[in-house]
């Protein structure tokens, strides 16, 4: 079969689907016709599964009608006409229907694909509580003596403990249980998602109460989190009896606790609710639980009585299929304002409580830091700030130096000052460029002699000069060297290894990304949190170009030194960092995701091939950028994280402590890595 890179599919997506049709009480054929419509609708936007209210075909509120022959055949023949239909799509469909077996009667879900019934669930716990009366009129599942059935002519699978493969999709395997099931303390989901089921379906006619749509939501990701899967939900909605009961039609899609898709409730004409689900981060997210593996091995008597029923449905991969799955830009910031908000204040405060509770078991009161007029001091100095409040100690108590070098900027040196002034903290500036020189001379280097020569050792020799100033102003004024490196250079080795940014007492930013501090220093000046004084220099300082000053610029005829230009843009980095670090995806999954992200939001389609505008990468520069990561965060960089200080970790997106989320070989290569990203067609990033 042909992958086309631009689909879904080929990167282990799988799209599905929640109905809400509008029903007739105890009209099968009105009810089939319905479910028939929208399963085409569902097919035709390359849905791999659709799943419709719970006896959708019958309607769920017929109470004792259910007992009537009349529509229990009627409910056999609508059932008929929709497996027939079938045959034309290429997606598995699960109807809610009452049927008669052993002369008991069972709420069921019927599994439909190929025009085939692949198999029966029955429901299992039956409510006969408050307005329901399930077990008045149908027995439950668990008790079925049944494993087969016979049904519209074929022999089929019949039974609570089914499960469902879609052979020509390894991920996808599903489990479907009805409306209850999840309402109990241990759902039969739970023990499906051991056996292997990464997708959870239930058909459901839960009605409408003030406040029951937000627990249900509640209910619905929380199993999903649990069970580390996709969980899709479907209820009854327009149509149903409102002798006693209202309906809303709600229907909710999670991933592993996350809300993806939502229907609209209260709606007057049919719903069709799409989602696209990432199977592979399900997986993954197993696999890297080992309590998951623990809990399959606890229960392996429930998990051992589950049978899986196989069935194809040759997924169509030829053809673009663009992701319809919101990919942030920078998924270590959310992209709401008040979640930002909520996220900057637990980081700073994570760090603030890091920092002070390791001054206070050292018994030390004292925080020298660096102070460069660039981002990431600057942030690390406003955490210090509140360190220093929050343990009642001046912040005089903060030694901050700013140490001017050969290619120091006018600009960042008095934003440095201006931003030492602001915090209220000892504030001193040392000239290096003595030192630097006499080290220089020290090495024979040509630069000492009046050559123009801005290598490496010109700058690591900058570098090494600040921090070991900084080291011996720890020791001669008892106190410790606060780092202020970010998780984005410690991912691209971006830093002077040893005697060098690299290095201090504690790093308050090692695991916190360049694209979250800018957001958390504009927090803090819009916040006011270090105090109410004018932070403009916090502005300033957010919209200077990223560079480590350390060759001398334009002035000395020679170009600008930007970071940027040599490791790739940040937020691309960012991006490429969180999902090779969080979910181990290949590079061709990170670029499909990083090109739906960057994709052109208003025409609603993808950019070409190399355009690049402000907010906007085509596949050509993204593999570009990507290309630069994989080699630099597998075979250049690692020995450098084997060795980092202490820093607290902060995120869930990980960090890169060898103490924590990260343990690799220091001499690895980044062979596979590249060679899969060849993989990556950029020609066909058209629109």
């Amino acid at each position: 079969m042909t992958s086309n890179f631009l689909n879904l599919y080929t990167h282990d997506f799988a799209r599905v689907a929640i109905a809400a049709p509008i029903c007739r009480i105890a009209d099968p054929a009105y009810n089939a016709a319905q479910t028939i419509a929208l399963a085409e609708q569902a097919a035709a936007q390359g849905a791999a599964l659709v799943a419709f209210p719970e006896l959708g075909l019958s309607a769920y509120t017929c109470d004792d009608l259910f007992h009537q022959r009349a529509l229990l055949d009627g409910c056999l023949d609508a059932l008929d006409s929709i497996v027939a239909a079938s045959q034309q799509w290429k997606l598995a469909l699960v109807v809610g229907v009452p049927l008669r077996v052993e002369h008991q009667l069972y709420n069921c879900a019927v599994v439909i694909a190929n025009g085939q019934i692949q198999g029966v669930v029955p429901k299992s716990y039956l409510p006969n509580y408050g307005e329901f009366y399930d077990a008045r009129q149908f027995s439950s599942g668990d008790y079925a003596v049944a494993t087969e059935i016979d049904l519209l002519g074929e022999r089929v699978q019949f039974g609570s403990g089914l499960l469902f493969e879609v052979a020509d999709m390894p991920l996808f395997k599903f489990h479907v249980e009805i409306c209850e099931d999840v309402w109990v303390p241990i759902p039969p989901s739970s023990f499906a998602a051991l056996a292997g089921a990464t997708v959870l379906v239930n058909l459901s006619a839960s009605n409408a109460l003030v406040g029951k749509a937000g627990y249900r939501n509640q209910l619905v990701s929380q199993q999903s989190a649990r069970c580390i899967s996709a969980y899709l939900y479907t209820s009854a909605g327009t149509g149903e009896s409102t002798t006693d009961l209202a309906w809303d039609g709600q229907g909710v899609i999670c991933e592993n606790g996350e809300l993806l898709a939502e229907s609209k409730r209260f709606s007057d004409e049919a719903t069709l609710t799409f989602a696209d689900i990432d199977l592979e981060r399900l997986s993954r997210e197993r696999m890297r639980m080992n309590t998951f593996a623990q809990s399959v091995q606890r229960h392996a008597a429930e998990v051992n009585k589950f049978r899986t029923v196989f069935f194809e449905l040759e997924i169509g991969r030829d053809e673009p299929l663009a992701l319809k799955r919101c990919v942030e830009r920078f998924p270590y910031v959310p992209a709401d304002a008040r979640r930002r908000d909520e996220r900057c204040n637990e980081v700073y405060n994570i760090q603030v409580q890091a920092l002070a509770q390791r001054l206070t078991s050292s018994g030390i009161k004292k925080i020298v830091i660096g102070i460069s007029g660039g981002l990431d001091s600057t942030h690390a100095l406003l955490v210090c700030a509140r360190v220093m409040d929050k343990l009642n100690l001046p912040r005089t108590n903060i030694l901050a130096y700013t140490m001017p070098g050969f290619a120091t900027s006018e600009r960042t040196l008095k934003q440095a000052h201006a931003l030492m002034k602001l915090v209220g903290c000892s504030a001193q500036e040392i000239d290096i460029r003595p030192s630097c020189i006499q080290m220089l001379k020290d090495l024979n280097h040509p630069y000492s002699e009046g050559q123009a020569q801005y290598d490496i050792t010109f700058e690591n020799v900058q570098a090494g000069e600040r921090t070991n100033h900084l080291f011996r102003l720890a020791n001669h004024h008892h106190a410790i060297v606060c780092g202020t490196g970010d998780l984005s250079e410690l991912a691209l080795g971006w830093c002077t290894y040893g005697v060098g940014d690299h290095m201090s007492h504690y790093n308050v930013n090692a695991s916190v990304p360049k694209t979250l501090i800018s957001h958390l220093v504009r927090w803090v000046a819009e916040s006011g949190v270090i105090g109410r004084n004018d932070a403009q220099v916090l502005l300033d300082i957010l919209a200077t170009e990223i560079s480590p000053e350390l060759v001398p610029g334009a002035a000395d005829g020679q170009p600008e030194q930007r970071t940027e230009s040599t490791i790739g843009p940040y937020e691309l980095q960012d991006f490429n960092l969180y999902y090779v670090l969080r979910f181990g995806f290949r590079p061709s999954k990170v670029a499909f995701l990083a090109l739906t992200a960057w994709q052109d939001k208003e025409k609603g389609r993808w950019p070409d091939g190399d355009h690049v505008t402000r907010n906007q990468y085509g596949l050509g520069a993204i593999k570009k950028n990507l290309g630069i990561f994989l080699d630099r965060f597998f075979r250049t960089s690692q020995f450098k994280r084997s060795c980092v200080p202490n820093a607290p970790k902060v995120g869930s997106g990980g960090s890169l402590s060898p103490r924590g989320d990260w343990r690799a070989p220091s001499d690895a290569q980044s062979v596979v890595w590249l060679e899969e990203l060849r993989s990556i067609p950029v020609q066909e990033a058209g629109n």
